[in-house]
């Protein structure tokens, strides 16, 4: 994660201005459901959530203005101070720690109701060991949101800045999954993706304790229309 963190660090202001993510509701990915349709959080009032890789902390800052005690977690020191003046901003209060996302002594075992992930998942190498800590946080029964560029679109090159016309016939240009790192560029900066497939991504979160509950494919708009850019998983804390 440290070179992804630095490459964030690099293009945080130019993501910031391209993305423009609304800080009224949770977001899932580029042209797909919010939280306002697709409800995987519920009713988040008075609840413990804890956002994984909050980046400049729009979801953060709409879950805390939903009545929520949050917590953002994020590796890049530049993003989590556009989160800070972002909660300013919106007179919320967001408890924000500046670390690796699989790093969570500083909480308490099960004191998270509900934990939100998003655009994470694939730039982690150790997957274990993030979801074995996300179950160690959470109380019995909480759930894990997480949404992540789709396998399908990775293996399609759709990952970086740009992607397929809709209409646009999709070409193979890696395998499906494998979990072999590759590399993609965004806004002039290297990432380090661990792309994994479906089944790969199951058997993680059984193998931490989760039982899953929802498993989403969306489309996106700047794809072809048969091709999933996002993958949206609901999964909740068993084993205890």
């Amino acid at each position: 994660m440290s070179d992804n963190t630095q490459s964030w660090d690099r293009i945080a202001a130019a993501y910031r201005a391209d993305e423009k993510w609304p800080s009224d509701v949770v977001h899932y990915g580029h042209s797909v459901p919010d939280e306002s349709e697709l409800r995987l959080l519920g009713d988040v009032d008075g609840k413990r959530v804890l956002d994984l890789g909050c980046g400049s902390g729009e979801s953060a800052v709409a879950l805390a203005r939903a009545g929520a005690f949050v917590t953002g977690v994020d590796a890049s020191s530049t993003l989590l101070n556009h989160a800070h003046t972002l909660a300013d901003q919106q007179e919320v209060r967001v408890e924000w720690h500046h670390s690796d996302a699989s790093d969570l002594a500083f909480l308490r075992a099960d004191s998270i109701d509900m934990a939100l992930s998003v655009g994470l998942l694939n730039e982690i190498d150790d997957l274990d060991r993030l979801l074995r800590q996300v179950h160690r946080v959470l109380r019995p029964s909480g759930a894990l949101v997480c949404a992540y560029t789709h396998p399908v679109a990775v293996s399609l090159g759709l990952e970086g800045d740009g992607g397929s016309p809709a209409g646009a016939t999709p070409v193979l240009r890696r395998p499906y999954g494998g979990g072999t790192p590759i590399v993609v560029e965004r806004f002039g900066a290297r990432f380090v993706l661990h792309p994994r497939s479906l089944g790969d991504m199951f058997s993680a979160f059984t193998r931490a304790g989760f039982h899953v509950e929802m498993l989403l494919e969306e489309p996106s708009g700047n794809t072809a229309e048969s091709v999933p850019s996002t993958v949206i998983w609901r999964a909740r804390k068993v084993g205890v």
